[in-house]
């Protein structure tokens, strides 16, 4: 993998870049859509390539690991052949999942036991087993095994999640380092900077991921309860540290505007199931804010979705058109929704590095942000 930095932004840490992997180019900043068990919820890939334009779409190794299992994905040749995309795909390391099922997994220094979701059954993920689906599975960008600790835990459980997270970091890496890639092309691990909301421990483990030289780097363990300021902290504590020219990932995040302020904090790539979630639940996002297409008062509106029209979406469906879909509880109004709202979050990204290129990346982010926040 390599990653250039193409443009700064004068006033901020915005940067515009390009990642290169084996299946394509990425620029930067980026949206990655969130395809959780090799599908992005009611959205084609067709959709995907054609009018949202995603650069890459992100795999979740604890659900692919379950259903369809590392045999037949190694038959198919990979989640790439077995899902006909043939772009970048990044996998989470199943760290998160695991997190979130805190009533039915224990942690150890070995790894994580849990009970699955779909039938009870037990489990064990290694930082070594964790690496070897990765592998398999066939992800261009793998990501290292940790622990998510809630954005509320004390500093004493932060601390005892992080030493963990370090010792797994290492032994993930010398998994990778120690397996060849699958599939005839190349892939790369990241590192996950944890450390709850706590600045002497995101500078512990920013300072220990920085100095494994790793192609690129990830900040977890935000936007998981703690308050959008300290989120914002915590991002500007680990990027004083993370190397400059290597791109950074923020996972799991967010609303447009914590997009936006990221990215003015040196953040070059993200994911988030909100813009799909929202969207199968009525919530579009718009450039003069968000509407809730459930909403009575769009029962005879037939002006577009989105006035500055961010896909396809605008040009066919109107608002009236879209409410009538819901209520009548039809499926194609999730799709055209999960379609809008992705098509929105990557026109976002494209815009910002446009104006990052252009150096007014400041100016635009605060008159869009301040547009962002309506409820119309």
């Amino acid at each position: 993998m390599k990653f250039e930095i193409q443009h700064t932004d004068p006033q901020t840490q915005a940067r515009a870049g390009r990642i290169v992997t084996a299946h394509g180019s990425i620029d930067t900043p980026v949206f990655m859509p969130v395809g959780t068990q090799g599908a992005v919820k009611a959205v084609h890939c067709s959709e995907l390539r054609d009018d949202v334009d995603a650069q890459i779409i992100l795999g979740n190794t604890y659900h692919l690991y379950l259903r369809p299992g590392e045999a037949v994905l190694e038959r198919a040749g990979g989640l790439h052949r077995f899902t006909g995309w043939e772009r970048p795909i990044l996998t989470d390391s199943g760290g998160f999942q695991v997190f979130s099922l805190a009533a039915n997994r224990k942690l150890s220094s070995e790894g994580a036991e849990f009970r699955s979701h779909i039938d009870g059954s037990k489990h064990f993920f290694t930082p070594e087993r964790v690496t070897d689906i990765q592998r398999t599975i066939g992800a261009d960008i793998v990501m290292a095994f940790d622990e998510c600790c809630p954005g509320d835990a004390d500093y004493a459980y932060a601390k005892k999640s992080l030493d963990l997270t370090g010792q797994w970091l290492d032994r993930c890496i010398r998994r990778f380092d120690g397996t060849p890639p699958r599939y005839g092309y190349g892939q790369s691990l990241f590192p996950v900077v944890q450390g709850c909301v706590y600045p002497d421990l995101r500078t512990q483990a920013a300072e220990h991921v920085a100095a494994k030289n790793a192609d690129g780097n990830a900040i977890g363990g935000l936007a998981v309860g703690e308050p959008v300021e300290t989120m914002y902290e915590m991002i500007e504590v680990v990027n004083r540290i993370l190397p400059k020219d290597r791109p950074r990932y923020l996972m799991g995040v967010g609303t447009p505007v914590n997009l936006l302020e990221a990215i003015a904090r040196g953040v070059d790539m993200f994911d988030c199931i909100m813009p799909t979630r929202n969207g199968r639940n009525g919530q579009l996002f718009t450039r003069l804010g968000t509407v809730n297409m459930r909403n009575a008062k769009w029962a005879d509106d037939f002006s577009p979705v989105d006035p500055d029209g961010s896909s396809f979406v605008d040009t066919m469906y109107s608002r009236a058109y879209l409410h009538h879909l819901f209520k009548a509880g039809e499926i194609l109004a999730l799709q055209i929704a999960s379609v809008h709202n992705l098509a929105f979050y990557l026109r976002l990204m494209r815009e910002a590095r446009a104006h990052i290129a252009a150096g007014d990346f400041a100016l635009w982010k605060k008159e869009t942000a301040n547009k962002l926040t309506e409820r119309l």
